[in-house]
């Protein structure tokens, strides 16, 4: 049985859902070849980097030679299989197109196969397509000298949708719209996890949906400030944030740090307006518990900063860690949780806070000691116990001692 997500891949780049705009570019690349002699198709999962490259060469009657980069990881092995390609004639007097797929997995080491790709491409006489799901990493600096770059979108649930439905039409299968809509919310605009989530309901029925969980996918603050400075908006700019592994006040202090270096005149303070707006909704939040107001802070921290300028760049910009305000921001946290649980500590003994201080650096010790009745009193929140749990280590550590003989 062929995998639906083989079976239906477009061999027409006019069928390519949600990326017009990369379609046009990558036709303009083979147009201009040797202008540029490699072009990067960079973007995230599923988003069609691979079938685009795929039908390009299908459109224009190419020999195709496929590669994975992620098989070719040292210069003689990477040298072995592409010069041959490159200089050998097609066997059916075609053009070549060489298509390098995943790119991550190339090794960025001196003796690795990237150089020997950059060197390969600079003397290459057919066009070189290179796909990469985060081109922008540091050991690719002189690969994107090299090439052009095209970045894709994830795409839209609309286009997802669109795409599933008339998957389901060719296939002769009906499922019901709420199960549809599950699997579009699943996907996170990632075609490939949405046909392959399909492909399972068709098989399993639908009985078994629940078993398709959302995907978190973990995404690294800079991808997500490239998409919020340099994609255009759309209904996924607010969502930018939801798979961030940190949290809301860290990711204002990132966005405020990087702002500057996107913006400029009036796009800076518009974009530093819907910041500031953010941070207002956060401290009501905060200070009335008005959780309703997260949307409003999500939509000012992403769509409100993301719209500051139509005018989106794509230039490599290296972005800012907020180390002096972060590690402010962090201090401050750290005092906040030092002074709750020495509150509660004082609570809990009868006596004042000031007295309760000076047991502070050996706090954790002496509440490790407790039993579970009277630790359960003070109640304390998961994030103070990791504290305490932390600077207990540190302490026996340090002191030398070993309390689990």
């Amino acid at each position: 049985m062929i995998p639906l997500i083989e079976k239906y891949r477009v061999d027409n780049l006019n069928d390519i859902k949600g990326q017009s705009i990369a379609v046009e570019e990558v036709r303009n690349f083979l147009r201009m070849f040797p202008a540029k002699k490699a072009l990067i198709l960079n973007g995230p999962v599923g988003t069609g980097k691979t079938s685009m490259a795929l039908a390009l060469a299908k459109e224009n009657d190419l020999e195709l030679f496929e590669l994975n980069a992620s098989d070719l990881r040292n210069r003689s092995s990477l040298e072995a299989v592409l010069k041959p390609s490159l200089e050998q004639q097609s066997l059916f007097g075609k053009s070549k197109l060489i298509l390098m797929d995943e790119a991550d997995g190339i090794t960025g080491s001196d003796r690795g196969g990237l150089p020997e790709l950059i060197a390969l491409i600079s003397k290459t006489k057919v066009p070189i397509i290179i796909t990469s799901n985060d081109i922008w990493k540091k050991k690719f600096s002189l690969l994107r000298k090299s090439c052009k770059i095209i970045s894709l979108k994830e795409l839209s649930d609309i286009d997802v949708k669109q795409i599933i439905t008339e998957v389901l039409k060719k296939e002769d299968k009906k499922i019901k719209s709420e199960t549809i809509d599950l699997i579009v919310k699943g996907a996170r605009g990632d075609v490939r996890a949405a046909l392959n989530d399909l492909e399972s309901v068709i098989l399993l029925g639908e009985e078994n949906i629940d078993d398709i969980s959302l995907r978190e996918k973990k995404q690294d603050i800079f991808n997500d400030l490239k998409k919020l400075f340099q994609n255009q908006v759309d209904e996924q700019t607010l969502r930018i944030f939801d798979n961030s592994d940190l949290s809301i006040d860290e990711i204002l202090l990132w966005v405020e740090e990087n702002i500057p270096l996107e913006y400029q005149g009036k796009a800076l303070t518009k974009a530093y307006e819907c910041l500031s707006r953010a941070d207002i909704f956060k401290g009501r939040i905060y200070r009335k518990q008005y959780w309703r107001f997260l949307v409003y802070q999500s939509f000012f921290l992403s769509g409100g900063v993301a719209s500051a300028t139509r005018l989106k760049n794509n230039r490599f910009i290296s972005y800012k860690k907020p180390t002096r305000i972060l590690k402010i921001w962090m201090a401050n946290m750290r005092n906040a949780k030092i002074k709750s649980i020495i509150e509660k500590y004082a609570k809990l003994c009868h006596m004042s806070k000031k007295k309760a201080m000076k047991d502070k650096n050996l706090m954790p010790l002496i509440l490790s000691s407790l039993n579970e009745e009277t630790k359960n009193k003070m109640d304390l929140e998961d994030k103070e116990i990791d504290y305490l749990k932390e600077k207990e280590i540190d302490l026996v550590v340090s002191s030398g001692l070993n309390r689990y003989k």
